[in-house]
């Protein structure tokens, strides 16, 4: 054999090996990361081969799975209700993804999570069964609170104190996901995405907007908490007018004949003071009003229901003005209606907040729990006693002051409204807020509610949290109760 076709031979033979290495090694190490990949294709295939499993809201299905025409995916996701429960389910869509509880549990969904194998499947060859999730949403405490929002810009969360259970979750404007579910839904999607009102923003975990007034129920724990004041009943130091250290301006109250000045604790909430716990904040200093409104859950980055919230904040490195303007809800002080839920629900649970979830089991086809979820022993936020001497104050708002709309029949109803200035020298139409608690005397059943109302679509001077986020949080209260 000459030198040329020996050295032909040797370079084929090394081609091959190449070859041969290189397929042994996309087969043996790279399989699992090119069958991840969301570019292929046999990956969505596997996913909607199957009807997928179920989310669940009191024993019934509000998704399920129907047969496709014409496409290599067998079948696609439909929604039952789809724009009630939209902001707790999310969407499933063979073009666009999934989110939320779709997206979290997809694979106990489709049947890819490891833990729903069983030995027959892979003797036969089988695909997996998928599993349900069971969510703690009540559906009259839902249904409620969507109907009452209606057609309004904004959102409610309804959870129960003593477990953490979020029994209503709503955002509106709203969505249906069965219409974005299929391949060929691209317009609606469009059209979805490009609507200014973004029915597809989760307004009650992922929109953190300024919560008003009824962040001053934050500042009162710190003070009481602090012992700047021993009671509720106390006189606060408060003059009126007040004006915010180091400048000209007064900060002015929103009922201009209100008893504000030294108003004490109760006084100041029922009629929503804002000289009062403008100089509170002041008083107390930044650092502690801060602490205190994270130990409510402020500045939390991984606050998971098991759905990711946006994180409320309480700003840093603020002047003594600005300090002040944060003890009336204002400035860069913002919350979602989670968080103010948990408020009101540390408050009416006696100081310790019980983590809020939207999950209470994961199960396999046969109903086996894969796993579960409770509020855990919860974690003290504040003392017993100023818990409730903040529950009585908020009863007292109800009763006889700024959110008598939020009257429950036969309950014990505390709350606490909010109107947050919005734009540039309060250019825009303000945030109406109302968070709130309810007990049944005779079973002692609890809940707590929150209701942001971001649009009413009304004149300015009938924005107000009683006019019109108290009465949302009235009818899910009542239904939470009946």
């Amino acid at each position: 054999m000459n030198k040329t076709i020996r050295h032909a031979a040797v370079f084929c033979l090394l081609l091959v090996l190449a070859l041969l290495v290189r397929a042994t090694w996309v087969q043996a190490y790279d399989a699992k990361a090119l069958a991840d990949n969301d570019k292929n294709r046999r990956q969505t295939i596997d996913q909607y081969a199957q009807p997928l499993g179920d989310i669940v809201v009191a024993g019934s299905p509000v998704t399920g799975s129907a047969p496709t025409t014409g496409s290599d995916l067998a079948y696609k996701r439909t929604y039952t209700d789809g724009a009630l429960y939209s902001a707790v389910t999310g969407y499933s869509s063979q073009a666009y993804g999934s989110t939320q509880l779709e997206g979290i549990y997809s694979e106990v969904l489709d049947g890819t999570d490891t833990r729903l194998a069983r030995p027959v499947d892979a003797l036969t060859g089988k695909q997996q069964a998928p599993g349900d999730v069971l969510t703690t949403i009540d559906p009259a405490v839902q249904k409620a609170g969507y109907e009452a929002l209606g057609d309004t810009k904004g959102a409610a969360v309804a959870m129960d104190p003593d477990t953490g259970r979020v029994l209503g979750l709503v955002s509106t404007p709203s969505y249906d996901p069965s219409l974005i579910a299929g391949t060929a839904d691209g317009d609606t999607w469009r059209k979805l995405l490009n609507d200014p009102d973004k029915p597809m923003v989760n307004r009650a975990l992922r929109q953190p907007l300024a919560p008003g007034s009824t962040f001053k129920l934050v500042v009162a724990a710190a003070a009481l908490e602090d012992g700047l004041y021993d009671s509720v009943d106390e006189r606060t130091t408060s003059p009126m007018p007040y004006v915010l250290p180091h400048t000209n301006r007064e900060l002015e109250n929103d009922i201009a004949d209100a008893p504000c000045e030294n108003a004490s604790i109760r006084t100041a909430l029922r009629y929503s003071c804002n000289n009062v716990f403008g100089k509170m904040a002041v008083d107390l200093g930044q650092d502690k009003v801060r602490a205190m409104a994270e130990k409510f859950g402020f500045n939390d980055k991984e606050q998971d229901i098991p759905v990711r919230a946006y994180p409320s904040v309480y700003p840093t490195g603020l002047d003594v003005p600005q300090t002040a303007l944060t003890g009336i809800g204002q400035f860069d002080v913002t919350a979602t209606p989670l968080q103010m839920a948990m408020v009101s629900a540390v408050i009416a649970g006696d100081g310790v907040l019980k983590s809020p979830h939207l999950v209470s089991e994961v199960v396999d086809s046969e109903g086996t729990t894969l796993d579960s979820y409770d509020g855990g022993k919860g974690e003290r936020i504040i003392s017993g006693e100023t818990a409730g001497q903040l529950r009585s104050a908020m009863v007292t708002v109800v009763e006889e002051g700024t959110g008598t709309n939020a009257r429950v029949s036969g309950a014990e109803v505390g709350g606490k409204t909010g109107t947050a200035q919005r734009g540039v020298n309060n250019s825009k139409t303000p945030y109406a807020w109302f968070t709130s608690f309810a007990e049944d005397p005779d079973s002692g059943k609890q809940v707590a509610v929150a209701v942001l109302i971001e649009d009413a679509g009304g004149p300015r001077s009938e924005v107000s949290g009683n006019g019109l986020a108290a009465p949302v949080a009235q009818k899910m209260m009542a239904a939470a109760l009946k």
